[in-house]
């Protein structure tokens, strides 16, 4: 009996890029806001203690990534969440 064939770059199955071209601190920021969080307080101190920054800029930080299409590639339901949440908020300004 032969080994199960490998499938080959020609078959369509090649997967996407890891990474879609974002740095580590990128992916780092978005798997903060796939994330669910038991209350107040407990997001922030995440963004302190796990990327060394102020809340204030990693607010400052996710929504430049929200308009970068490799931040959309990368992760495309918390980006879609993520830019229905921030215009939602604009409209009601």
């Amino acid at each position: 009996m032969s080994p199960p064939e490998e499938p080959t770059p020609d078959d369509g199955s090649e997967p996407a890029p890891q990474s879609a071209g974002l740095s580590d601190r990128d992916r780092a920021l978005l798997a903060l806001e796939r994330r669910t969080w038991p209350g107040p307080g407990a997001k922030e101190r995440a963004v302190r203690e796990q990327l060394g920054i102020t809340p204030t800029r990693y607010y400052q930080l996710l929504n430049a990534l929200l308009d970068d299409p490799r931040a959309l590639a990368h992760d495309p339901v918390t980006v879609n969440r993520l830019r229905r949440v921030r215009d939602a908020r604009r409209e009601r300004r």
